[in-house]
Order: C-alpha cells, then sequence, then structure tokens
C-alpha cells in the first residue's frame, strides 16, 4: 500500500470525498485537457468512413508506427531480423512476430521510445487476466485521446456523455474498511462521478449503492460487467427500485445475455458492452443495433488460428491487437490471451467498420465472503507487487482462500504480509489465507491458466440452477 493509500485510509469519509474529488480535479485535466476536443473531433469525422477511407487510413498509421518500432524501440530494434525490419518499413504487419505478455512485464521500458522524451508520462498497471503485472507507460495526449474514442465510440454510441454525473465500479480501493457500514462509495465532485466499491456487494448493502445514484442524480453507469451484474441481482431480490438512468456501459468481462437480461430489469435501461485493454491496443463497442464494431483508428485487429493464419468469419480464435494510438510504448501484435469471432454480416448501422461476433473467455470466477459479498476482479491484490511473477487465487471455502505465488528471489516475509493484508482488507480479516509459493502456474491447452478459481462460487452458480 502506498503512503497516500495508507493517508487516505485513515481519513472520515467526508475528507475522503475531498481528496477523491482533489484528484478529479487533476484526473479531469489529464483526460479532458489539451488536446482532447481534437481528438473528439477527429473520431467524430472518422465515425463514416468507408472501408476503402480506413484501408488508407490503417495503412499510413501502421508505416508511420513501424518505422519508430525499427529505428526508435529497443526491444524491436533488437529483437526483429534483418528480414522482419525490412518488412515493417514496408508497413507489412503480417511478416513480425507475435508479441508475447512477458517481455513486456519483464521491461516496459524496453518498449518505450529513445527518440522522445516528454515532460509528463503516466504509467497504468494491470495484474492482467492471467494475474500478471504489466505496467502500460503512456503520454497524457494518449491519455486524451483514449478517452476521446469512448466518449465518441461508447458513450455518445449509448445516448451518454462523461459530461453527465456517472457512476463507475472499478478496482479502485474507495472504502479500505472491510468491515464498513457503508457509504460504500466516494464522490468526485469534479465530475460528478460515484466510485462505487467492487469490494462491498451483498444483499443488505444494494440499497446504500441504490441510494448513491439517486443522491447525486447518476443518469449513467460504467465499469465492471460482473460487478453491475451482482448488484443487479442485489436489487431485483431485494425488490429496490432503481432512480432512471440512460443506459449502463459494462467494461472489462464479457457480457452474457443473461447478464444483459437480468441488469436490463434491475436497471430499466438499455446494456452496452465495451472492449478495450488498459494497454489500448484495440477498442471495441456495441452501437445501436446491438453490434460489437471494432475501431480501425484505434488498432488493428486479427483474430488467429493456431497455426497464425487468420480465421474465417465465425471461426473462434486467438485476438492479437496492435496499437495505432499511442506510439511512445507501442505494442505490435500483442497476444491479448482473449478469444473471439469475426462476425459474417454487416451491421444495420451502416458503419464500416469490422464486427465481431462474439468475445471469448473474459469472464472472471467471483469470490464470495463470509458474510456473502460478491467480489470480481480480485487478482488485483496482486497489482504493485513487484516481487510477484504471477499469482493466483484459490478459493476453496467461505473461510480460506489460498494465494499461490510465482516468487521473484526478492520476495521476502513483507511481501506475504501485503498479501494477506489485501485479501482480508477485501474479505475481513476471518478469513484464513494461506500463501503459497510455487514454481509455476498451470496452463490450459490455451497457454492461460485462470487468476481465480472459487469452488464456493461454483457451487452458488450451480444451487442457483
Amino acid at each position: 500500500m502506498s503512503f497516500s493509500e495508507v493517508v487516505y485510509s485513515k481519513l472520515p469519509v467526508p475528507l475522503q470525498n475531498a481528496a477523491v474529488s482533489t484528484f478529479g480535479i487533476y484526473w479531469k485535466w489529464l483526460r479532458f485537457g489539451g488536446n482532447y476536443r481534437l481528438y473528439e473531433k477527429s473520431y467524430t469525422l472518422r465515425d463514416r468512413f468507408t472501408t476503402d477511407q480506413w484501408t488508407e487510413y490503417q495503412s499510413k498509421k501502421l508505416k508511420s508506427l513501424l518505422e519508430i518500432c525499427v529505428n526508435y524501440i529497443p526491444y524491436y530494434s533488437r529483437e526483429w531480423s534483418k528480414e522482419q525490419k525490412a518488412a515493417a518499413l514496408n508497413g507489412d504487419i503480417t511478416a513480425l512476430p507475435l508479441l508475447e505478455k512477458e517481455p513486456l512485464r519483464a521491461d516496459p521500458y524496453d518498449f518505450v521510445r529513445t527518440d522522445y522524451r516528454p515532460l509528463w508520462k503516466v504509467t497504468n498497471y494491470t495484474s492482467g487476466s492471467t494475474g500478471t503485472p504489466i505496467a502500460s507507460i503512456c503520454t497524457p495526449d494518449e491519455i486524451r485521446d483514449s478517452l476521446a474514442i469512448r466518449e465518441v465510440r461508447s458513450a455518445n454510441w449509448a445516448g451518454v456523455s462523461f459530461k453527465m454525473g456517472r457512476a463507475t465500479f472499478s478496482g479502485r480501493m474507495v472504502e479500505p474498511d472491510p468491515e464498513s457500514k457503508g457509504p460504500y462509495y466516494r464522490f468526485n465532485a469534479a465530475e460528478r462521478q460515484v466510485y462505487f466499491s467492487p469490494y462491498h456487494l451483498r444483499s443488505d448493502t444494494a440499497h446504500f449503492y441504490v441510494e448513491a445514484l439517486r443522491k447525486h442524480k447518476i443518469q449513467w453507469m460504467t465499469g465492471y460487467a460482473v460487478s453491475y451484474y451482482l448488484l443487479a441481482n442485489f436489487i431485483l431480490d431485494a425488490g429496490l427500485e432503481v432512480p432512471p438512468l440512460k443506459a449502463v456501459v459494462t467494461t472489462s468481462e464479457k457480457l452474457t445475455s443473461e447478464m444483459r437480461e437480468v441488469m436490463e430489469k434491475a436497471y430499466h435501461c438499455r446494456i452496452y458492452e465495451e472492449y478495450s485493454t488498459v494497454e489500448n491496443v484495440l477498442f471495441v463497442s456495441e452501437c445501436d443495433h446491438g453490434r460489437l464494431h471494432v475501431s480501425p483508428d484505434a488498432g488493428i485487429v486479427e483474430i488467429l488460428r493456431p497455426d497464425g493464419n487468420p480465421c474465417e468469419p465465425g471461426e473462434v480464435g486467438e485476438v492479437v491487437a496492435t496499437c495505432l494510438t499511442h506510439s511512445y510504448q507501442p505494442l505490435i501484435r500483442f497476444r491479448l490471451g482473449d478469444l473471439a469471432a469475426w462476425e459474417d454480416e454487416p451491421c444495420p448501422c451502416g458503419r464500416s467498420m469490422p464486427v465481431i461476433k462474439e468475445i471469448v473467455g473474459r469472464i472472471e470466477d467471483v469470490v464470495v465472503g463470509p458474510d456473502g459479498r460478491q467480489l470480481v476482479r480480485f487478482h488485483g491484490i496482486f497489482t504493485h507487487q513487484p516481487h510477484v511473477v504471477e499469482g493466483q487465487i484459490i478459493q476453496e471455502s467461505l473461510e480460506t482462500l489460498r494465494v499461490r505465488v510465482v516468487p521473484t528471489v526478492a520476495f521476502d516475509d513483507s511481501d506475504r504480509i501485503e498479501l494477506i493484508k489485501r485479501v482480508h482488507q477485501r474479505l475481513g480479516v476471518q478469513v484464513n489465507v494461506q500463501v503459497e509459493l510455487v514454481p509455476s502456474i498451470e496452463r490450459t491447452e490455451a497457454g492461460k491458466f485462470k487468476a481465480v478459481i472459487s469452488s464456493v462460487n461454483d457451487r452458488i452458480l450451480a444451487n442457483k440452477k
């Protein structure tokens, strides 16, 4: 836990709200200042590009990006062969190797430009869908670019805007006390944004979340799909009435038809799906016809067979993406570890953007607390843990949770204590936490392992059927 997090945890709730709002002022400038309006306008202008226009646009952006990679990115300059560099300079992406997550995790600065030193840069950390910590480094302009596309292609498509009051489920530890009696949110007055705690969701706390929507006149919600689904279930079970909402835009996990049905019933509004990554290598969003469009100006998306050849429409394959908007730490043919399939029919909305039929395998297991709270994205306990190579959570019962860790040589008791503390902060101190050091974590046939495995949640879901 950082010093600022320690200080925040000791503040009373009103001062925590003030701290969140103060940070919100900075965050608002970082995301919506500078050239943000220009980025927003450009995405709007390209919204109705033809297929030929998209091909020309991607070709120019890709060639410029690959020239940077060959000349100024240490990893590519070192690892690509002479023939691969020549192909890159010709804009031929298919001749380049796929990029694994491990090199990026091991040395993120190996992918940073040597010819450009921005006055300010931002590092975002993700534990990754496999529990592997990754640092994504970008400039403020790149942050603004990524928010502009979310505004134009996600929020606006759903009939809302980041200028409206919104609620967010994310991995932020907004309520540090696992035994808190509420409130289970904090308010960012700078953006009229409610930060919900995903770590206190229970049937007896759902009314606090609904009351926050009413109190702060929230117009739409965005964030973790599973958290909104869990909250929707609790709302329906308790017969709570949600104030009018314009839309819910889900992120981070796959939105199933069952989840969508439950959420629409609870929130009385349209549910939209969004698919992107912390590394911003791609952007996929849902239009008003319910189709998932890939934004070609955000990145080049490939869906590949195990032999590396492109999949046919309807055929499930591995998602590989090349970001076109981030040149400071460019990722070329980055293996996301997700599976998807292309749609073979054009979308009735008339946009010439590629359509994904289905995104496969982004639902994570839910960890259940002894008091009934249900948590998602629990592998976030590995974020900012430099001595953890990989981690996995295994919940065997309500009272017992195993944390499996592939450690570095520097891992010691302080790291073990910190992991236990993070679990207790989320589930309560009554949970028995066992930290188990292992040489490796088993992979599936697809080369992945599940970051969270909860047999408790499996039993709960089985009992509901």
